[in-house]
């Protein structure tokens, strides 16, 4: 199973930015849909952003929509979660999962679809 490393989390100010990296060593992301669940203090887990291997039609939850966006790089097999206007109520732990696929290659909508996880890296969005 592969284990994927997250990285670039901190913190910033309200309307403020990060970018977030998530990487494989040994293994090619090119073939897994990833996905980026986030948990806060005390509250459940909630996937805020998928995309295929395709890179078409990612897949964004109502509460990042028009602020954050998956991307991925091939060359350097990785896949970025850039979160621009960061509200406090974005302060929470990030994780990357991921999904092997082989056949389907669209964004995954349910936490339950991804089978490997990063150790997850801090986001904390305070003045």
């Amino acid at each position: 199973q592969v284990q994927l490393v997250e990285s670039g989390g901190g913190q910033v100010q309200p309307g403020g930015s990060l970018r977030l990296s998530c990487t494989a060593y040994g293994y090619s992301l090119a073939y897994y849909i990833i996905g980026w669940v986030r948990q806060a203090p005390g509250k459940e887990r909630e996937l805020i952003a998928s995309i295929g291997t395709d890179d078409r039609s990612p897949y964004y939850s109502d509460s990042v929509k028009g602020r954050f966006a998956a991307s991925r790089d091939k060359s350097e097999n990785k896949v970025y979660l850039s979160m621009d206007n960061l509200k406090p109520e974005d302060t929470a732990t990030y994780y990357c999962a991921g999904a092997y696929t082989l056949e389907y290659r669209g964004a995954y909508h349910r936490i339950s679809d991804f089978d490997s996880w990063g150790q997850g890296t801090q986001v904390i969005v305070s003045s």
